[in-house]
């Protein structure tokens, strides 16, 4: 069944473009949005693992050298493949579902761009080549411009103007350090190049090589929000509907581990490299948690937030070895669902309050029990808390920080994560526990049954992997091993 495989792209982007096409039409691309969003989860967890070669080029082997080039475009389909895709598949559905009960009127344009951001980041994590990554990550940063612009948040407008300028500037420095990869190899495939690079074919210590990694690094960096990019990323979430946060939230994941993937399989034979991974981690981590601190915008408090949770993304990886990079990778599958219910959560308190000032709120949790109980939930789980899942890989990274001789690194977690516990319990007391201030007026008591719903869902896989980790942290690790090799 790999004919499935291609299908997990081709389904949400063919959805785009007839929603797009069809957007006068709403209650047409009412039910198109919701076929199509229950069968993006489910398409990945029907396909066989393996690969699919795009037009049917099989590999050719030269018979010199006895490497095997990749003509085609590859996409490459296990464990690690699935359980992702399957996630983003659960949380589009959930966005889709909120967007769609929540307006009357739907926009084709939103919808198109919600699916096109979805059918871009599973390209991303399924392709093998190098150019194919860049195309889609260039679709999915338009889509991201659009989903900011497209919120009715005041200056989303401004912000998504400065992501693109930004954009304008990271993607073609990437490009060029593909280029200059392409130059030296002949080909764009990654194993192709993994290959040529550990077959010493290719002289890793050349200036070029070495420039095409501080390029791809530097384009990686604004892909995933990380340092000197952490501002401008926590400020698209800031500035789009809450539920389109979510879903941007979880597109800068999947684009951050997707390219350290591709660059780890390509730089991983250069010392540096790692040094790179694990410094500006630790940057985004104590940054993150430190501008949290100091936010009263709850929405940007969750943008740094998340930010620091990039940052133990990257440490796991950074520090290289199988359980560390399986550490890593479980926290990113992590950051996704619990970021996404507090973006979720928080939108429903703006949704019944019309404020987003902590400073203006109170007394909450007489008005909302459901969504402030799902909501410290989750904030336990972003702060890693036992037993839920947020606990279940910062313990991972704790062990593997100490297992690779780096206890500072493991003091370091631990400190990030306390420090995530105060920012979160500070808010929470804020919004929910303090007497209610004369001057709030609570808009609409009744909060849409469809963000409970989507924050009941994420819920369960939250507490899910907190009890059963071994469910993908197997896999996973399985996967990395593989990739080691």
């Amino acid at each position: 069944m790999n004919e499935l495989i291609p299908l997990m792209v081709i389904v949400p982007m063919m959805a785009a473009l007839l929603i797009s096409a069809f957007s006068k039409f709403d209650k047409v691309i009412k039910i198109l949005a919701f076929v199509v969003a229950i069968c993006l989860p489910i398409i990945p967890l029907a396909s066989n693992y393996g690969l699919h070669y795009f037009g049917g080029y099989q590999p050719i082997v030269d018979n010199v050298t006895n490497i095997v080039y990749h003509p085609a475009i590859t996409y490459s389909f296990s464990f690690l493949q699935q359980i992702f895709i399957a996630v983003i598949g659960i949380l589009t559905f959930l966005v889709v579902f909120i967007y769609l009960t929540k307006y009357r009127k739907v926009s084709g344009p939103y919808l198109f761009l919600l699916f096109m951001g979805t059918a871009s980041v599973t390209a991303l994590i399924l392709t093998d080549d190098i150019f194919h990554m860049f195309v889609f990550f260039e679709i999915l940063a338009l889509a991201q411009v659009g989903i900011v612009a497209a919120s009715s948040i005041d200056y989303s407008y401004e912000m998504a103007l400065k992501y693109m300028i930004l954009g304008s500037i990271g993607s073609p420095i990437m490009l060029l350090g593909i280029g200059f990869l392409l130059a030296m190899t002949g080909t764009v495939n990654v194993t192709d190049i993994v290959a040529i690079v550990r077959g010493g074919l290719l002289n890793v210590t050349s200036p070029v090589f070495l420039l095409s990694l501080a390029l791809i690094f530097f384009g990686w960096l604004y892909a995933s929000g990380l340092p000197p990019f952490h501002t401008i990323k926590s400020g698209i979430y800031s500035k789009a509907e809450p539920h389109g946060a979510a879903l941007l939230q979880s597109f800068t994941v999947i684009s951050m581990i997707s390219i350290v993937i591709i660059m780890f399989r390509i730089y991983s034979v250069l010392p540096i490299f790692e040094v790179l991974i694990v410094l500006f981690s630790v940057i985004a981590m104590i940054l993150g948690v430190s501008l949290a601190l100091t936010q009263t915008d709850f929405r940007r408090m969750i943008g740094f937030l998340a930010v620091g949770e990039l940052g133990f993304i990257g440490l796991g990886i950074g520090l290289g070895t199988q359980f560390a990079i399986t550490a890593g990778l479980f926290q990113a599958l992590n950051e996704i669902v619990i970021t996404a219910l507090l973006f979720i959560g928080f939108g429903a308190i703006v949704n019944a309050t019309n404020e987003v000032d902590t400073r203006k709120l109170g007394g909450l949790l007489a008005y909302h029990p459901k969504v402030g109980i799902m909501l410290l939930i989750g904030g336990l789980a972003m702060a890693g808390v036992p037993p839920l899942s947020g606990f279940q890989s910062k313990l991972m990274l704790v062990q593997a920080s100490l297992s690779c001789g780096y206890p500072e690194l493991s003091i370091l977690t631990i400190m990030v994560s306390i420090a995530t516990f105060v920012v979160f319990v500070k808010t929470f007391y804020s919004m929910f526990l303090r007497p209610k201030p004369h001057d709030l007026e609570v808009v609409d008591k009744d909060v849409p049954r469809a963000m409970v719903f989507a924050m009941l869902i994420l819920l369960i896989i939250i507490i899910g992997f907190g009890l059963f980790p071994d469910i993908v942290t197997n896999g996973i690790s399985s996967y990395v091993g593989g990739m080691l090799q």
